[in-house]
């Protein structure tokens, strides 16, 4: 299917949807009730934990300020059937799959993007790991069909996502598609909507979803992290934009008044860091990207249910308008449903805001797992287990990403010392550089399930660490480019940096930076090797294909010349891990930070 016919698709499926809402409710309905129930159950950052989820990942803070264990998808399962009532509709903030373990990434995550059809899933904003293998990937995850490159998957030809994929900011570059698309449209919509959509370009998604629940038609608009473009490769959106969240939000919410549709819930993958240790049904968010979304769409705009930040908070915030609005997130890793229960007046179709109630259940493993879901979560394990069980090196204890004042993290400096032994030759690296976004598990010491034995290392222990399949890359930069990318860590430089990002240093590379020096003054003292850098002198830095490309927001990497390109970045891993057995963990006395 081309863009353009995708695009047709997803527009006319969406003002039509409408259309035979507005001619099937009537506005002056007497016999009907008052209001009616409606019950939405919500999942955020899932990232294909088809399994219980391990470590301070598999962990949660209740309601009663207890640590349980949380997450994994048969639990989930149990948990999602005790709480759906006739009245559910279960939705999603994006980042479901992306990022995965091997048993869901191994498959392009088709086995994560079936059990969420399994729950009965039916709305899901992309989130930006949506975009982790480009748009064409994400298009065939919602279409159908088999990978291009690796075929089908055991289960036969992939059949498409079972629930909308919504994104209101996803739009093309190139606007050349906008006459075919409006065409689309047809001489039967109002003229006001064909406009509306001129204005505002062509989406590249579609942008909402309308359900009827109760006779009542509730709308969902979509939205991601408009810094999507810093956090993922650039090749895979090249033909993308992604625009302002709440101006996106605030058109898709005039075309759904404009089909008739009242009843309006936002679905943004974007989100606000919390207080540790709170309850997960506390206001503890503190204030930024997220709170600016929830307190800034539109008015019409009902309930904003957020994703991204991996936190868990319930919260009421002021609309524009004064009003009291719902902004909520129920954590990751499938460790927490939001369930939300809500009254819509059948006379105006609007939702009772009054009547809006908010509750964060975390998913604990002391219930019975769903025994379905656990046959097909074992099918998929059973799968991909001669891949993943194989040992690839030994540990001597646990190697964490728990942050050292400094920022380092000792799996963070284990991953660029085995990006550093990867690309010294043929690339000819001095030191390597590792984003600690790209560090997305711990390595424990303790056995799993699959009987490796304390300390081994699999390749699914070390997929689930290093599992973006990026390409290790090495640049030349010199000194002064060196310290300007060292520099871009910090806020308050003219990238935007969001928050201080500590990249992680091969054992060979060290540096000072002081906290309370303004931003481009902050980085002293490099050495590589133990002797000292000079601005003007050439260093060959190592990093994933990500970073290089400008990634997260370092855009001196893009400064660089002769490129080399090398092996996986996983690959490197699994090789450093082979070597040297046991491994200890690294020390974080690689930056010096200093007042």
């Amino acid at each position: 299917m081309t863009s353009g016919s995708f695009l047709r698709l997803a527009l006319a499926g969406a003002v039509a949807s409408g259309a035979v809402l507005m001619a099937t409710i009537p506005a002056n309905a007497s016999k009907a009730p008052r209001t009616v129930p409606v019950r939405l159950l919500a999942l955020n950052d899932f990232h294909g934990n088809l399994e219980p989820p391990t470590g301070s990942s598999g962990r949660m803070v209740d309601e009663q300020g207890n640590t349980v264990d949380a997450g994994g998808a048969a639990y989930v399962a149990t948990h999602m059937k005790a709480l759906r009532d006739r009245n559910t509709i279960a939705v999603a903030q994006g980042d479901l799959i992306g990022a995965t373990p091997l048993i869901s990434a191994a498959y392009h995550d088709e086995p994560s993007v079936e059990f969420m059809g399994k729950l009965g899933l039916k709305v899901a904003a992309v989130g930006n790991h949506e975009f982790d293998e480009g748009y064409t990937e994400l298009r065939r995850i919602m279409k159908g069909g088999c990978h291009p490159v690796d075929g089908c998957s055991p289960a036969g030809k992939w059949k498409g996502a079972a629930f909308d994929y919504v994104g209101a900011n996803v739009l093309f570059k190139n606007k050349h598609e906008k006459t075919d698309a409006l065409a689309a449209l047809g001489g039967a919509h109002s003229s006001k909507i064909k406009k509306l959509l001129s204005d505002w370009g062509v989406p590249a998604l579609p942008p909402v979803s309308i359900k009827i629940m109760n006779g009542v038609p509730i709308g969902f608009i979509g939205l991601v992290t408009q810094t999507t473009p810093s956090i993922v490769t650039t090749e895979g959106i090249k033909d993308l934009t992604f625009v302002d969240e709440v101006k996106a939000a605030n058109v898709a919410s005039k075309l759904l008044k404009l089909v008739g549709v009242k009843a309006q819930v936002v679905l943004v993958h974007e989100g606000d860091q919390v207080n540790a240790g709170q309850s997960p049904d506390a206001c503890s968010a503190v204030p930024s990207a997220g709170n600016r979304i929830a307190t800034q769409v539109d008015p019409e705009i009902d309930i904003v249910l957020s994703g991204h930040s991996h936190q868990a908070y319930v919260c009421k915030v002021k609309d524009p308008a004064g009003k009291d609005r719902l902004f909520s997130q129920g954590g990751s890793f499938g460790r927490v449903i939001t369930q939300v229960d809500m009254k819509v007046n059948v006379k105006t179709r609007d939702i009772d805001r009054a009547s809006v109630v908010a509750d964060n259940h975390v998913v604990t493993r002391t219930v019975t797992p769903d025994p379905e879901i656990s046959a097909f979560v074992q099918t998929w394990k059973d799968r991909v287990a001669p891949v993943a069980n194989r040992a690839v090196g030994t540990i001597s204890a646990d190697i964490t990403t728990a942050a050292a004042p400094s920022g380092e993290t000792p799996l963070g400096n284990l991953i660029a010392d085995a990006q550093l032994a990867a690309t010294r030759e043929g690339g000819n690296a001095q030191i390597a550089l590792m984003n600690p976004g790209g560090v997305r598990a711990p390595l424990t010491y303790a056995g799993s399930p699959a009987g490796e034995g304390d300390g081994v290392v699999t390749y699914g222990e070390a997929f689930t660490t290093q599992p973006f399949n990026n390409l290790m890359q090495v640049v030349t930069l010199t000194g002064a480019q060196l310290k300007t990318v060292l520099e871009q860590q910090f806020t308050g430089g003219p990238n935007n940096q969001a928050f201080t990002k500590i990249l992680q240093p091969s054992a060979n590379f060290t540096y000072t930076y002081s906290q309370s020096a303004p931003w481009g003054s902050k980085v002293s003292g490099m050495t590589i090797d133990g002797q000292p850098v000079t601005d003007a002198q050439t260093i060959r830095v190592a990093a994933n294909n990500f970073l290089v490309g400008g990634g997260d927001a370092f855009l001196g990497f893009t400064e660089g010349t002769d490129l080399w390109s090398g092996p996986l970045d996983v690959d490197a891993f699994v090789d450093h891990l082979g070597r040297d057995n046991p491994i200890a963990p690294p020390a974080t006395d690689r930056i010096t930070v200093v007042q």
